[in-house]
């Protein structure tokens, strides 16, 4: 379970409220005095955290950049061209 181990403190916090609710977005909705879709949409970006960090093909740097793009600092495409630019420089 190492994936728990790397998300953020209020990501962690976040799953234990969800299991604590016995996975009802309703119910955390409620907990966190926001909508659904809130609640989905964090969700969702929590999922797409996990999925990254289960990559094993995916090397520690283009998983750090790829994170930015899930958190919303920086664009897919900006994300793409650094990550290219790395391994272009990578093989010089």
């Amino acid at each position: 379970m190492n994936w728990f181990l790397t998300l953020d403190q209020a990501d962690q916090e976040f799953v234990k409220q969800l299991v604590h609710a016995s996975g009802s977005l309703k119910q955390l909705a409620q907990v966190y005095q926001v909508s659904y879709p809130t609640v989905r949409m964090r969700l969702n970006k929590i999922i797409q955290k996990i999925d990254l960090i289960e990559q094993n093909d995916t090397s520690t740097f283009e998983t750090k950049i790829m994170q930015l793009v899930i958190d919303e600092k920086i664009s897919l495409d900006l994300a793409k061209q650094i990550i290219k630019d790395f391994k272009e420089e990578k093989h010089e």
